[in-house]
């Protein structure tokens, strides 16, 4: 049988020209076999080959992006973007349909899987390699091809799982479509490469080589994409039993199956057990602001307790450019853009119009409500000792730590991810490296016709809620005379998120039941089951969720509330929401739990924007109020439309619930 990857390929660039249409056009290809084959008897044009797969991680396999590229982070319920683009609003009010190819990664990821297959069929021939470097570059391939297909099920749900081996040219077009695999087998075809990748790659790479696929970063995603195989939307699912393949075979599980959490926890230890990973934490100094002392774990070093770290710092530094990603030892895999300006967009699109920031980007009022007080208590009830007092205002710079005067202590007291993330009204904005002195340092405020307020004369852009934004800001960056701009890498999967999925995970298995997984390398047997366990144990939900807690300065959760099932998974959603803010999770997290007709249908809440800042109405603008963005959450929002270009050539194809076919 002639074999055919479906691949354009040019020698000196190995770039790629074609579209998700050329899947089944095969004709065109022929010709270039001959090419392909001389591509890997050169060592050089081998690793060009590897490299340029790894392309297709960026632009539209991104995760975390700008407006043009990545929308996740402003189509739920966090954020919102609201300058003159249009994309945003379509996202919230379900105005994008299967033909505007919006988010349209399909093609793209394809693409990518295609010559991650031709490089793992065709590595093994290139003379110039040894057999390490072609066991090492072939698990790389491997890995990169399985994490294509996640991001398709993660956006789609249930997708094709492509011939391996290729497929034969003699046959017709209709006999060459490919129908939808079950989630269940996209799920466990992704895990087998990612177990298989795992054993044969390093468990970390020097500078040079940050962000080629390592041992964690495989068995992290292969942890990802067990929890979201466990998570309610693909568990069990009865609301999507209508998702069938051409053949009517349903193509989502109708019956619950506790063991994929077992699977999903033992997944995530496997990560653990590495010992490669923590979180980053900063050392505390004289300009750290501590915990409160009434916090008994305040005092006792970190990872037992917050002492001994500077919490802003430590999440601060995550994302802003401070630590480079090599020695983060948090991130465990990343991406970087090759302009490196996708999360610098975001800063800029943040900052204030004074700092020739585009001053767009605004969190929603129930994103910057769950963050809590900093003794851990919600703002709906708070302390004595640290209240919550929203109708009152700081008099002076030195008040309240971490704001300034003229600030409504709303945002006073509040835990260190708030001042970290957000960009409050009377936030400073450093803008540190520009050489206008006289722009340095500055508070910015938001009421109507202040320069970042809401103004006639530039409508499209304030901030829509009155609530900045200021993760991945960096106070050195500036856009203004002279500024510069720390260099960020995407932060795809972080430890954080290892340590919040086993804690997430273990609280399901309620039956009481202990299970045996067989760990990744199946030379031992990780035991799971539900229990608190500790720090010190090194196991169960206290170990995976206090540490995040910790970080971030705030005190571990009573045992009462990891005795409760339900108490303690209303905590771990208020974690990620607030830990994963702007990361392109939170969207996610919504439709894998179910909670996105919920959280996702309620309407955008923010300040009132309209009140200027005389005595008056100064105390107004902090009136709740609709935000100026349309939300609407529709059942068929749960799964992104497959393009119907893709449905037209490929007649095996079924259309997502509720989507035009």
């Amino acid at each position: 049988m002639k074999k055919i990857y479906i691949i354009l390929v040019t020698i000196v660039t190995l770039g790629m020209t074609s579209s998700c249409s050329d899947y089944l056009s095969i004709d065109k290809y022929v010709n270039d076999m001959l090419t392909l084959d001389t591509v890997f008897l050169r060592k050089n044009y081998t690793e060009e080959w590897l490299w340029n797969t790894y392309s297709y991680l960026n632009n539209a396999g991104a995760e975390i992006a700008n407006k043009g590229t990545n929308c996740f982070s402003f189509a739920s319920d966090e954020a919102i973007f609201g300058d003159w683009w249009p994309r945003c609003r379509i996202y919230q009010n379900c105005e994008y349909t299967a033909n505007d190819g919006y988010e349209d990664r399909w093609g793209h990821l394809y693409q990518g899987i295609r010559r991650a297959s031709i490089f793992i069929d065709r590595v093994e021939g290139c003379p110039e390699l040894g057999n390490s470097e072609i066991e090492d570059m072939k698990a790389q391939a491997r890995f990169l091809r399985a994490y294509f297909y996640w991001l398709l099920i993660k956006q789609y749900g249930p997708v094709p799982i492509m011939p391996e081996e290729g497929q034969d040219v003699s046959l017709s077009y209709d006999a060459l479509a490919v129908a939808r695999n079950t989630y269940d087998e996209c799920v466990d075809f992704i895990c087998r490469e990612m177990t298989q990748a795992a054993r044969v790659l390093p468990v970390t790479r020097n500078a040079s080589r940050w962000g080629q696929a390592t041992r964690g970063a495989a068995l992290a995603a292969k942890a990802k994409v067990l929890l979201y195989a466990a998570s309610p939307l693909y568990n069990g699912n009865t609301d999507l039993k209508s998702l069938t393949d051409d053949q009517g075979r349903e193509l989502i599980a109708q019956t619950t199956s506790e063991e994929k959490w077992a699977k999903a926890a033992a997944a995530a230890k496997d990560v653990i057990d590495l010992g490669m990973y923590e979180l980053l934490t900063v050392k505390a100094d004289e300009t750290t602001v501590l915990p409160p002392p009434n916090i008994p774990s305040s005092t006792i070093p970190y990872p037992n307790g917050s002492g001994g770290i500077d919490p802003f710092k430590s999440y601060q530094q995550c994302f802003n450019g401070e630590i480079t990603a090599s020695k983060n030892p948090e991130f465990i895999f990343t991406r970087q853009s090759y302009t490196g300006s996708d999360l610098n967009d975001i800063a800029k699109h943040a900052a204030p119009r004074q700092m020739n920031g585009w001053n767009t980007i605004a969190a929603t009022l129930k994103q910057e409500k769950a963050y809590l007080m900093c003794d851990g208590n919600p703002i709906t009830s708070p302390s004595a000792e640290y209240p919550y007092r929203p109708k009152e205002f700081s008099l002076s710079n030195s008040d309240y730590p971490y704001i300034g005067a003229n600030v409504s202590l709303r945002y006073a007291y509040r835990e260190p991810r708030l001042y970290a993330s957000l960009a409050y009204n009377g936030c400073v904005w450093e803008n540190g490296s520009t050489t206008e002195t006289q722009k340095i340092g500055l508070q910015y405020f938001y009421y109507k016709n202040d320069p970042s307020g809401k103004r006639l004369s530039e409508p499209d852009f304030y901030l829509r809620t009155g609530i900045g934004v200021k993760k991945y800001y960096h106070p050195d960056d500036s856009w203004n005379t002279g500024g510069q701009l720390k260099y960020k890498v995407e932060p795809t999967i972080r430890y954080a998120d290892v340590l919040l999925w086993y804690a997430e995970a273990l609280n399901e298995l309620v039956s009481g039941q202990t299970y045996q997984i067989p760990s990744y390398n199946d030379q031992t047997m990780i035991e799971v089951k539900r229990e608190t366990g500790s720090i010190e144990s090194g196991r169960g939900m206290r170990y995976g969720f206090s540490r995040v807690r910790f970080r971030a300065g705030l005190p571990d959760l009573p045992d009462a509330v990891y005795a409760d099932y339900e108490s303690f998974k209303k905590e771990l959603k208020r974690e990620r929401q607030v830990e994963f803010f702007l990361e392109s999770s939170r969207y996610f997290d919504l439709r894998r739990w179910k909670d996105a007709d919920i959280e996702e249908g309620a309407p955008v809440m923010g300040l009132n924007v309209d009140k200027n800042n005389s005595d008056e109405q100064r105390p107004l603008f902090y009136e709740e109020r609709l935000a100026e963005m349309p939300k609407i959450f529709l059942p068929k929002m749960y799964l992104w439309p497959i393009p119907k270009g893709e449905l037209k050539k490929n007649k095996k194809l079924t259309q997502n619930p509720g989507w035009e076919k």
